[in-house]
């Protein structure tokens, strides 16, 4: 019940966190608002775990991975999702991201050796023919600036894969999430502050509400609380299932696509959410309950 839970948190929250990315683009330079948003997001993880006492002290080779999951999972993956949220329609920008089901069970077969099980295969099979449905009609429509978008949100899942597998690493050595968070933040910021410097940014304010509405959503719901739980996800059920929470992302930020970015919905859209759904009860159905068909398919037999 509590993995069901976190599950869902995690699908509502990074669900909607997409539109409010594409609400920051524009007059503020991408690099600066990845910065703000990691900046208030670090300060009051450290807060809480300060006044709550519960930061933990890392190892020398500890901080060594905080460091590269920060530039993985708070610098990084970022810029890419940014970068592609100005090619391509939000909703669209987290179908692509849920192929993290794929790099995760290939980053654990590669980092840790561990095979994914046919079921997860199969699941993420679905779930990925699902979301290419989702994403015809855009691509055939779309033209090169489309295919540019797609390869910066591509860079970005392989970032972010990558961090999730640091921070199976770290609560391997009981390091947990909210710690190895708030750390991997703060060198993020550190390397979005060399970044901002090195492509020579303008350090800048606006004055639009709903720029700052956006930010404050994608720093404590998007950032403090969806990181958190998803990376206990990670460490309660494996990268492989807490990745399959991406492939339901686009039930959210496609919805909310459809009225606030004027998505289209198509035939193929329809048919690859249902994969998608299909996907997704694949993959989290007990093992027991494919014994048990499995049993009776062989009694019929």
């Amino acid at each position: 019940m509590v993995n069901v839970l976190l599950y869902v948190v995690v699908v509502l929250v990074w669900g909607s966190t997409w539109l409010a990315i594409k609400l920051q683009v524009g007059d503020v330079p991408v690099e600066l608002s990845i910065l703000y948003r990691f900046v208030l997001a670090g300060m009051i993880m450290f807060a809480m775990l300060l006044i709550s006492r519960r930061l933990q002290v890392l190892t020398r080779r500890q901080h060594v991975l905080c460091f590269v999951q920060g530039s993985c999972l708070f610098c990084f993956n970022f810029y890419a999702f940014y970068t592609a949220t100005g090619f391509v329609t939000s909703g669209l920008v987290s179908v692509i991201f849920s192929l993290a089901t794929v790099f995760n069970a290939f980053n654990s077969w590669l980092w840790f050796k561990q095979r994914p099980s046919a079921v997860v295969l199969l699941g993420a099979v679905i779930g990925a023919l699902g979301v290419a449905l989702l994403f015809l009609p855009e691509i055939s429509t779309g033209g090169s600036m489309m295919l540019v978008g797609v390869a910066w949100c591509l860079l970005g899942v392989a970032f972010f894969s990558c961090g999730n597998m640091l921070s199976k690493m770290l609560q391997a050595q009981q390091i947990r999430p909210a710690s190895s968070n708030a750390w991997a933040m703060f060198y993020g910021v550190l390397l979005l502050l060399m970044l901002v410097e090195f492509n020579d940014v303008t350090y800048q304010l606006t004055d639009d509400w709903i720029y700052w509405a956006a930010l404050l959503y994608l720093a404590v719901p998007g950032t403090v609380i969806g990181f958190t739980v998803y990376l206990m996800l990670v460490g309660r059920i494996g990268s492989e299932k807490a990745a399959y929470a991406t492939v339901l992302f686009p039930v959210v930020a496609l919805s909310l696509s459809t009225f606030y970015e004027g998505y289209q919905w198509s035939l193929e859209a329809f048919a690859g959410l249902g994969l998608v759904l299909l996907g997704n009860a694949v993959i989290f159905t007990p093992p027991a309950v494919w014994h048990s068909l499995s049993r009776w398919q062989l009694r019929r037999v």
